[in-house]
């Protein structure tokens, strides 16, 4: 696998942990498994956020992307989120797939998953930074992802994180490629190594997409556009 790098980037704001649902017009969107909401760099989902430290966390995938520790606080409504014995995600360990979903459809976009294929527990924050085809910018983020993007989701050995990159071929400049970069950041907003992968239909098989316009979700727990 070609690694390389690519120049720091501001970090874009957006929450981590939430699931995005597009209809196939995409004219809507939700939030999946309760609202969602950010404070403090923690992650709440379906939770009460009126108490200080008193939040319950939900949402995994086969009970292994999970924060590494949740400690109580005196409430038994929820606890507080940690990323104690935890370092942030470097990018050697992970190993991304990218699936091309509704090719020439509605709602069309690269569904990219991230598996911690390492012996030991990281986090990823915020969206990846992704540079489509050969092209030198780094994708926007998503306008239909809500606000937020400082809390960190702790990946367990074998657990997953998703991000997406939606894909518009609906203006002019249109451009095609069968592969794309994707690199990691830091909660500074820097990005460390890329990596460069190709996309795949659902059988296995490269596959081009077109795009006069994309833009990239933050990582989440579900995966996002799930429709």
């Amino acid at each position: 696998m070609r690694t390389f790098r690519i120049s720091t980037v501001a970090l874009t704001v957006g929450t981590a942990a939430l699931a995005l649902s597009l209809t196939a017009c995409g004219g809507s969107d939700s939030a999946v498994g309760g609202a969602a909401s950010t404070r403090m760099g923690t992650t709440t989902v379906g939770g009460s956020a009126g108490a200080e430290n008193t939040w319950q966390v939900s949402g995994t995938d086969d009970g292994k992307n999970v924060l590494a520790s949740v400690s109580r606080s005196g409430s038994a409504a929820g606890g507080t989120v940690t990323s104690a014995g935890a370092v942030p995600c470097a990018g050697d360990e992970m190993a991304y797939s990218v699936l091309h979903r509704f090719p020439d459809q509605p709602g069309e976009h690269l569904l990219i998953t991230a598996r911690n294929a390492g012996s030991a527990p990281c986090w990823v924050t915020s969206s990846p930074s992704v540079v489509l085809g050969d092209g030198p910018d780094v994708l926007p983020h998503s306008t239909k992802d809500a606000p937020g993007g400082s809390a960190r989701i702790t990946v367990r050995p074998g657990g997953r994180v998703y991000s997406a990159v939606a894909l518009f071929a609906d203006g002019p400049g249109t451009r095609t490629a069968a592969g794309l970069s994707i690199a990691l950041r830091d909660g500074t907003g820097h990005t460390g190594r890329a990596v460069e992968q190709d996309a795949r239909d659902g059988e296995g098989a490269p596959s081009e997409f077109t795009w006069s316009g994309a833009d990239v979700t933050n990582w989440n727990t579900a995966r996002p556009y799930d429709f």
